[in-house]
């Protein structure tokens, strides 16, 4: 499940995931609220947080998140992914290097660090 953290500036769309993340979850969830900041914005940064609770991504998430990535690839402007998991951390930091923008990893008790970090001009 994925659900938006609420009180963001409006170019930073955060979501937290729990449990299974399906691609249903993109659909419904994050993929609109990306679009929605761009279109107000042009331009988007990403709040991405795996809860201790998260068991996993469905094939469908997998594969939506990687479209959402690429269909707006010039448009990302930071990303902070925020896990103690550490497949996903490492993932994120060898995803990082292909990035169009900055990418930084926390653990679950460095979110207000990602937040600030995300929101800083």
């Amino acid at each position: 499940m994925i659900e938006r953290i609420p009180n963001l500036p409006g170019h930073v769309v955060g979501v937290i995931a729990s449990g299974q993340v399906t691609g249903s979850d993109y659909e419904t969830v994050l993929i609109p609220a990306i679009e929605e900041a761009l279109a107000a914005h042009g331009r988007v940064r990403i709040l991405y947080q795996l809860a201790p609770g998260f068991t996993g991504f469905t094939v469908g998430a997998m594969w939506d998140d990687m479209k959402v990535g690429l269909t707006h690839w010039s448009a990302w402007e930071k990303a902070a992914v925020v896990t103690d998991n550490e497949w996903v951390a490492g993932a994120a930091r060898l995803f990082a290097l292909s990035m169009p923008c900055p990418v930084k990893v926390f653990s679950n008790k460095e979110i207000t660090e990602a937040t600030q970090w995300l929101t800083a001009t």
